[in-house]
């Protein structure tokens, strides 16, 4: 190169301003990848696989495959046994409805034979109670004989005032003996009551009834028909008259309530027994 050369290169940088050096280059990051949108269909199969089964879960699956078993055996049975009707000669199907109609029959008549079973323990349970309340009410009944009950109903009652100390048992008995007749059915003189075997005696210017002393005036306490009680004892030579013959006032009086509330223990026989097994 000549010097004019070299001159004028120089002069021109001169002129050009000095070189600045380039930045250097980096290298863009490239962006992360973003997650893919999923539609319904994949997020249900992702759902479901890998299956997550619990403990709960699979005995309910087990459960449910025994009972579809069996349904499944059931209608293969019944469709085998139709299919077995079906093909069927008639003689067999015949014989077939006779042992059912058999069968419907027996069960008939079974159901009859409990039905009247139950008609005769009903009715044993009727008689039963029946019996029952008879025994009862006849308990009752020879209580009231026996004198072992009180008993009350309508009557009458007679008082025997004796002054004069003439009024004997004899006397009283021939009155019971009256009642009696006249339909008495509890008879109690003062506190004594008067039963079958009652006896009087004379005691010391008094009478004994039973063995127990009872005083003037005497008391007697009747339950029966009114209408019937009181005419017996006033009939003509009756024991009113024959009391009155001994100085004695006699008072009758009727009423719709009479109570008989004195009571004798009752009394085990020594030999007699039921003849009854």
């Amino acid at each position: 190169m000549s010097n004019q050369d070299e001159v004028a290169e120089n002069t021109l940088r001169k002129e050009l301003p000095a070189e600045v050096p380039a930045p250097p280059v980096v290298a863009e990051e490239e962006p992360e990848a973003a997650e893919p949108v999923l539609t319904g269909r994949q997020r249900l199969a992702k759902g479901l696989w890998p299956p997550r089964v619990t403990r709960a879960q699979l005995i309910v699956a087990l459960l449910l495959f025994g009972l579809g078993f069996g349904l499944a055996v059931q209608v293969a049975s019944n469709s085998d046994s139709g299919n077995a009707l079906r093909g069927a000669r008639q003689e067999d199907l015949v014989r077939i409805l006779d042992e059912l109609d058999d069968r419907s029959q027996r069960l008939e008549d079974e159901k009859q034979g409990l039905e009247k079973q139950r008609a005769e323990l009903e009715n044993s349970s009727d008689q039963a109670e029946e019996a029952r309340k008879q025994t009862v009410e006849k308990e009752k009944q020879l209580g009231i004989l026996a004198g072992t009950v009180a008993a009350q109903g309508p009557g009458i009652t007679m008082t025997i005032e004796d002054t004069k100390g003439t009024v004997e048992a004899d006397m009283l008995l021939d009155a019971i003996q009256e009642l009696r007749a006249a339909g008495a059915e509890a008879i109690q003189v003062n506190d004594v009551r008067v039963v079958a075997g009652t006896y009087l005696t004379d005691s010391d210017n008094s009478v004994s009834v039973d063995g127990n002393k009872i005083n003037a005036p005497f008391r007697f306490k009747v339950i029966g028909n009114p209408q019937d009680l009181e005419p017996a004892l006033n009939i003509p030579g009756g024991v009113v008259q024959t009391l009155e013959k001994e100085q004695a006032t006699v008072t009758v009086e009727r009423s719709d309530k009479i109570v008989v509330d004195a009571l004798r223990a009752a009394k085990q026989p020594d030999y007699a027994r039921s003849s009854s097994p």
